[in-house]
């Protein structure tokens, strides 16, 4: 079973290298600013000691006022995990693509594009997954009618 990493462990190795990134943490998660995601994801993957070389899965939430994109790490080597976080406004809803860092990261951010309308910047093929180019919207956010 893997072992989750205390938040607040994570959250202190991150701040130390970039200062202000992690905004909160728990018990297994921590929340860090949209403008550091890249930096702090790339720091998370490459880190001796932390490893996480595997991108479980990414998703999004909408909670009206903002989105909150999330990303589920693990480490293979290490057999430990954890809850990467971040947010975007429903404005200007744009977060650095992670694809050069885990190519996992392709399908799950075009289908996060798709359903809740959130841009990834970098992303080497953002287009719809599931919907068809034209539709109208995106199917997975409250507001959608």
């Amino acid at each position: 079973m893997t072992k989750p990493l205390v938040g607040e462990v994570v959250a202190k190795q991150i701040n130390e290298h970039f200062p202000q990134a992690a905004v909160s943490f728990g018990d297994s998660w921590l929340l860090v600013n949209s403008a550091a995601l890249f930096e702090v994801a790339q720091f998370l993957k490459e880190t001796p000691g932390l490893d996480f070389d595997y991108l479980t899965c990414l998703t999004a939430t909408d909670y009206l006022d903002y989105f909150e994109i999330v990303y589920i790490l693990t480490s293979m080597r290490h057999n430990h995990g954890i809850v990467l976080k971040t947010r975007c406004s429903r404005d200007e809803c744009e977060v650095p693509s992670v694809v050069s860092l885990w190519r996992g990261a392709d399908f799950q951010e075009r289908e996060v594009y798709d359903l809740f309308g959130v841009k990834f910047a970098g992303h080497p093929n953002l287009k719809r997954l599931f919907l068809w180019e034209g539709f109208e919207g995106h199917p997975f956010r409250r507001d959608y009618l």
